[in-house]
């Protein structure tokens, strides 16, 4: 479990700038958001070196339908060599019908 979340936050961490694409923000909104000027915002997304405040911040604002299924594309990229079993293996194996 603490794997999981631990992973989640580093997918978003690494993928902020994408995220940050996808959800349509400028950066100048985003960084008075954060009250950074425009240019620390910038160097701070291409370095990814915002704070953990700051990216608790950022998926907050930028949290959208587009974000989620960015996300969800990812976790599935990185789960495509999982072992996984058919609907008919998986009745079979819990003795249903």
């Amino acid at each position: 479990m603490m794997n999981e979340t631990v992973k989640r936050y580093e997918r978003i961490v690494m993928n902020i700038g994408e995220l940050i694409e996808i959800s349509g923000y400028r950066n100048d909104y985003l960084a008075g958001k954060l009250g950074l000027t425009t240019v620390n915002f910038s160097a701070k997304k291409n370095r990814k070196t915002f704070t953990l405040e700051e990216i608790k911040k950022l998926a907050a604002i930028i949290d959208n339908e587009d974000v989620q299924d960015y996300l969800m594309a990812a976790e599935m990229d990185e789960r495509e060599d999982d072992a996984t079993i058919t609907h008919e293996e998986l009745f079979k194996r819990m003795g249903w019908k």
